[in-house]
Formats: C-alpha cells, sequence, structure tokens
C-alpha cells in the first residue's frame, strides 16, 4: 500500500517529535516533512506534495488559520487538520471557513490523532470529541 504522507507544522520542536512518532508506529503513515512556522510550511509545500497537513493555530510568522486559507487556495488537493491547544468553537468555526478537513484538541491527540487521520484519509471529516 501507498504511504499516506503528511507534514506538520507546529512550532514546539518536542510537541511534533511526539505527534511523528505516534504516525509513524503505522505502517502506511509516513512523516515527509516538518515546519516550525506558518511560513516555512508554505515554502516546504513548494518542494513537497503531502496528502495530509497537520498544524498548530498559534504559530509565529503566520498562524496555522491563515496557512490553512493559504494551502487551501494554493494546493486544495491537500487535506487540513488543525491541532491546537484551544477548544473554543470560534476557532472550529474560523477553521470550517478556511476549509479544514478536521480539527483536533491538543488534549485529545494521545487517543484521537491516528482516529483524525484515518477519517480524512478516507475522505470525511473530523472534529474533536472535546468539542
Amino acid at each position: 500500500m501507498t504511504p499516506y504522507t503528511i507534514v506538520l507544522a507546529d512550532d514546539h520542536a518536542l510537541f511534533r517529535q511526539g505527534v511523528k512518532k505516534i504516525i509513524e508506529e503505522v505502517d502506511d503513515l509516513r512523516v515527509v516533512g516538518e515546519a516550525n512556522d506558518g511560513l516555512e510550511l508554505l515554502e516546504l509545500l513548494k518542494t513537497q506534495d503531502p496528502a495530509l497537513v497537520i498544524l498548530d493555530i498559534s504559530m509565529p510568522n503566520l498562524r496555522g488559520l491563515e496557512a490553512a486559507r493559504e494551502i487551501k487556495g494554493l494546493y486544495p488537493q491537500i487535506k487540513v487538520l488543525l491541532l491546537t491547544m484551544h477548544k473554543k468553537k470560534d476557532f472550529l468555526q474560523q477553521g470550517l471557513e478556511a476549509g479544514v478537513d478536521g480539527f483536533l484538541v491538543k488534549e485529545d491527540a494521545d487517543a484521537a490523532l491516528l482516529q483524525a487521520v484515518r477519517a480524512i484519509r478516507k475522505g470525511e471529516k473530523f472534529y474533536s470529541p472535546l468539542l
């Protein structure tokens, strides 16, 4: 089976490493790139064509919501999962308006990250159970 390719964007390297470890425990999932912020992510997407981008809402230089809008405008085939500590429904609404495919609260990530990736991979939307 062809691996499902993923790029991670979060300004906390330790958190990215934890997410990467969870993802790469699954045989057909591969992290093909990492970015510290939205601008670095957009540069990375010029050379990488992942199936999914998992990004934090709160990043320096270009926030995740703005990056999501850019990704959906430039690369509509790429799926986007917002991963955030924010439980506010207005962030969810802004994410939906940006065209994201999923919204996961970091507090849920250990239990629901792979569930979110699988749902999005199948073409479904995913929203954190904590919302």
